[in-house]
């Protein structure tokens, strides 16, 4: 495929009739988004956090715009550059901006309290690499109202159609959630979910974190140090990184080292009841 590959899927789907649609990752974008904003009238954007209860996240969070114009400059200027992973098109039945981003709502929090996530859905490589791995009569499910979406995947561009576009209800066991996700996915995941997790129940501690480092710095360097130790279960991450914000500032106290044939289970557990017993959370 061809460099010119969404301008030509932008004119084709114009001419069908459909909405042209774009899904933009708002954290990475802000500037972009911010000029959509002002071109755009009210009713040709939606921030999907927006009314769900990430609510406070929205302002970091995917926004999608309709807009009228294959050759739009501010499109334009993000096809000429895929590699950042701004997010995707889609076109839409007209009118059906509102139900698209209703869809992508029921299906954006995973898991279960206390536990729980948020699906990129808006991240390109995340779109590709379910879009590879689905069967086609899953599509419908995970598209929804979406006609037909168009991503960079990484070396080229690529476009699927959707073979039954609708409302559809979020299965109980979706199988886009059953995708094998790279490495490097799966790390930006952790850190976008730490992140989130600091913000919601320890907003003022990171915060104040932020005051004296970079805090994106700091976390990554937390989440480096859970990854040498293989904490990687939701409970061993929110203990290190609540317990590490304490005192962002300085290392952790030699008994959180690993001993030698410990295993991560083991040195998990042993630490937990020490940093208790240190913090007078349980008698000696």
């Amino acid at each position: 495929m061809t460099r010119s590959l969404p301008h030509q899927w932008l004119i084709e789907q114009q001419r069908l009739g459909h909405t042209l649609c774009l899904v933009l990752d708002s954290e990475h974008e802000h500037p972009t988004r911010q000029a959509l904003l002002k071109s755009s009238r009210p009713d040709q954007y939606l921030s999907v956090y927006g009314q769900t209860q990430v609510a406070d996240l929205a302002d970091a969070g995917p926004f999608v715009f309709s807009f009228d114009r294959p050759g739009d400059e501010h499109i334009n200027e993000l096809l000429n550059r895929p590699d950042n992973h701004w997010g995707w098109l889609a076109s839409l039945p007209k009118g059906g901006l509102p139900t698209l981003v209703k869809h992508w709502r029921e299906r954006l929090i995973i898991g279960e309290r206390p536990h729980q996530a948020l699906y990129r859905f808006h991240d390109n490589r995340v779109l590709a690499r379910a879009l590879k791995h689905l069967p086609v009569e899953a599509y419908p499910a995970y598209l929804g109202p979406a006609i037909s979406v168009c991503y960079w995947q990484g070396t080229c561009w690529a476009s699927t159609y959707n073979p039954a576009p609708g409302e559809y209800p979020l299965p109980d066991s979706p199988l886009w959630l059953q995708v094998p996700v790279t490495p490097q996915q799966a790390k930006q995941t952790r850190f976008l979910n730490a992140r989130r997790f600091l913000l919601a129940e320890h907003v003022q501690a990171f915060a104040s974190l932020a005051e004296q480092q970079n805090p994106d710095a700091w976390l990554r360097v937390t989440l480096d140090q859970a990854e040498v130790w293989h904490w990687q279960a939701p409970e061993q991450l929110e203990f290190l990184l609540t317990q590490h914000l304490q005192a962002p500032a300085q290392a952790l106290a030699p008994y959180w080292q690993v001993r030698s044939a410990e295993s991560p289970d083991e040195h998990f557990e042993r630490v937990r009841l020490m940093a208790a017993f240190w913090q007078g959370d349980m008698p000696p």
